[in-house]
């Protein structure tokens, strides 16, 4: 075997999940290459180029801060701009966060902060004079046109707006809080009149992220040497090689198409999932297997693992979601505990089950069994499977350990087949019903296209969220779906059963009244507008879209997520916020003497009856 091939995977563990100091991680990957004499998986950062820019030497001196979540990059983008400016490796590569140089050709003195959080003293600790005059130093410098210093901090969230709040006070320092949370809250970059340019790096789209790493991943030189010298089939990189096997189905454009959309539903679903979280899903999609050290294989384990016949325990399906590690450690992974709340391999529905356990004794099913299993010796039906498979269905076995271990088999096999069901049967094998989500499909195939391209979603999708939204504001199973009902309690608004009819909003635009969906901050929106200016808001996060989609198809409010429930409600007070607002800007007076009950007919449909106190 190549010596290059063996340092290649060696170095390609180091971005996996095995125990580390994650402090200074970009610079001690960078030391791992150089030993391994190979390029650490390199590719552009999204915020890179327009954060060298302002660098560029024909530019005024600009500061810059950095934020995000740890392994988002920001360390990476220090060490560029350092590079950049002219600054050494030498003084780089100490294990100072601080650093600075004098750039002549800007006439200005950079000062870099490239990790604020193991700079600044702990808490209740007393400042150093030195770390805290740098600090007043960089906030006189955001209101002063005429600065010559400089700076460049990188902070995890959370740690800007604590550090400042722990900084003696000074000249500056409240009004560049208030700048800080003002760009963090508002999601800017800059705010006029202040020498500041501002990057949240968690802002930005997981997915994309994750089609620069898996193309560097995929293209990097080190694969070359694993595939140049593989006779031996049960050899290390050979054809019955799981390293090998899973690099081929991480290359195929289909699990990549699958892979993408559970990273572009964490997106609209505000889960952002940095570069370093990225990297280490890879590395282990490629290298994971149970029965190794830290669940990632090395060239050496390969014969064993064959000979053994346990390959299929190597498997890039199961790998995805970190299976092949300890339930302590993946749940402590932020990719990990992400991708598993799809809960892909927990749900299934009836006709996959009966594909995966009875499909090749059932004439009917048996096509699907021979394209999807049997058709896939290396991880579908092979023998591990087909032994567990008969023992679970003949009942010979009585060993509930055996049991347990077909079902997790089972388990992993609803994995492989929510990356390996073709594209033109995903409607009628029921793909989405894989996941927890099962209208996860709809929200990326209908919905966020059309907003992406500024046209409007189908009616009918709008329809039915509205009808999930009536069913939670009145507590029952209105069928209605072309207005959107307002009602209260005699108790309070946010009552389970709401029958005193407060007002109904038309669903189609009538006298500025409407109900759309938008993409506002990157996310779908349902938009209730009472007016032509008083609207109101709710993001259309995928776990609500699930939500008010399974409500209007019968199920109870709160069967599905309490959570959810809650936050419609909220919605609901602040909808009659909106219309209090409304009335009184168009002096509409309310009868205290009246009231307006809703009445349901027998096809759920409402009516409002009108009861009128009487003075006797």
């Amino acid at each position: 075997m190549h010596e290059n091939a063996l340092r290649w995977i060696r170095f390609l563990r180091q971005y996996g999940p095995i125990p580390r100091n994650d402090n200074m991680y970009d610079e001690s990957i960078r030391r791992a290459a150089h030993r391994a004499k190979t390029a650490p998986i390199h590719f552009e950062h999204p915020y890179q180029s327009e954060i060298l820019s302002l660098f560029a030497v024909d530019n005024p001196p600009t500061s810059i801060v950095l934020t995000g979540t740890a392994g988002d990059g920001k360390t990476h983008l220090c060490r560029l701009v350092w590079s950049q400016l002219g600054g050494t490796d030498i003084i780089w590569n100490t294990a100072e966060s601080y650093v600075s140089m004098r750039v002549a050709e800007s006439n200005m003195t950079l000062h870099v902060i490239r990790d604020l959080s193991s700079w600044v003293p702990l808490r209740h600790t007393e400042w150093d004079d030195e770390k805290a005059s740098l600090l007043h130093l960089f906030c006189k410098t955001l209101f002063d046109p005429n600065a010559k210093d400089c700076f460049l901090i990188a902070a995890n969230d959370g740690q800007l707006i604590e550090t400042w709040r722990r900084l003696p006070n000074a000249a500056f320092v409240n009004e560049t809080s208030a700048v800080f949370e003002t760009l963090l809250v508002e999601d800017r970059q800059h705010q006029e009149d202040v020498n500041l340019h501002f990057f949240n790096l968690s802002r930005g789209s997981s997915a994309e992220l994750f089609d620069r790493a898996l193309q560097a991943f995929l293209a990097h030189e080190g694969w070359k040497s694993c595939f140049a010298d593989s006779n031996n089939p049960n050899d290390a990189f050979g054809v019955n090689c799981p390293i090998r096997r899973n690099y081929e189905l991480l290359s195929s454009p289909l699990l990549q198409k699958r892979l993408r959309a559970l990273f572009e539903l964490c997106d609209y679903s505000n889960l952002h999932i940095p570069i370093r979280q990225i990297l280490l899903l890879l590395s282990n999609t490629i290298l994971g297997h149970p029965d190794v050290k830290d669940g990632l294989m090395v060239p050496g384990d390969v014969p064993k693992i064959i000979r053994a016949g346990t390959s299929s325990k190597a498997s890039i399906y199961n790998n995805i979601f970190g299976w092949n590690l300890p339930e302590s450690r993946r749940a402590v992974l932020t990719v990990f505990d992400y991708l598993d709340r799809f809960r892909i391999g927990h749900e299934t529905a009836n006709r996959i089950d009966n594909v995966l356990i009875f499909g090749e004794a059932d004439p009917n099913l048996k096509s699907y069994f021979d394209a999807l299993l049997a058709a896939d010796t290396f991880y579908g039906a092979d023998e591990r499977y087909r032994a567990a498979q008969r023992e679970y269905v003949e009942g010979a076995d009585e060993n509930e350990e055996r049991s347990v271990a077909f079902l997790q088999q089972l388990a992993g096999q609803r994995r492989r087949l929510f990356f390996i069901i073709p594209e033109q049967q995903e409607d009628e094998l029921h793909l989405w019903e894989l996941t927890v989500f099962k209208f996860a499909g709809e929200y990326l195939t209908r919905v966020v296209p059309g907003l992406a391209s500024a046209s409007r979603v189908d009616r009918p999708i709008v329809a039915r969220l509205v009808k999930g939204l009536n069913r939670v504001f009145v507590g029952m199973l209105l069928a209605s779906d072309q207005k959107l009902i307002l009602a209260t309690s005699l108790s309070y608004a946010s009552a389970k059963i709401s029958r005193m009819f407060e007002e109904e909003i038309s669903v189609a635009p009538r006298r500025g009244e409407k109900v759309e969906i938008v993409l506002d901050n990157k996310i779908p929106t349902l938009r209730v507008h009472l007016s032509s200016t008083i609207y109101s808001d709710l993001p259309l996060h995928l776990t609500r879209y699930e939500f008010l989609s399974r409500v209007a198809e019968g199920a109870l409010p709160n069967s599905f997520s309490k959570e959810c429930y809650e936050d419609i409600l909220a919605f609901k007070t602040h909808l009659l916020s909106k219309l209090s607002q409304r009335r009184a800007e168009d002096g509409e007076a309310v009868d205290a003497s009246v009231f307006r009950l809703l009445n349901i007919d027998e096809a759920d449909m409402p009516s409002v009856i009108t009861v009128e106190l009487s003075d006797a």
